[in-house]
């Protein structure tokens, strides 16, 4: 699987790369300061999964029918409190 990771998530790359997935970050696909639009239709054209923080291009996505992970504020704390959970229990 491919997956192409919005600017916020370069540093993740080798972590994915670690996971077996063939990243390559916007940067890489100079697309550093590119349109959300341009982003979405790059990694459509591609088959890429994009993976971004931001609603703009998560919606673009979803409007063009591109493959997109959203990683909103909301999921990143629903994952911090289940981690705390399990974690550390009263």
């Amino acid at each position: 699987m491919k997956i192409l990771l919005d600017e916020m998530y370069a540093g993740l790359k080798e972590y994915f790369e670690t996971l077996s997935y063939e990243v390559l970050t916007t940067e890489e696909a100079g697309l550093k300061i590119a349109k959300d639009r341009d982003i979405v239709e790059y990694a459509g054209k591609n088959n890429l999964i994009l993976v971004t923080q931001y609603r703009k291009p998560a919606e673009l996505a979803e409007l063009l029918g591109v493959k997109c992970v959203y990683v909103s504020n909301l999921m990143i704390a629903k994952l911090v409190d289940q981690s705390i959970k399990e974690n550390f229990p009263k």
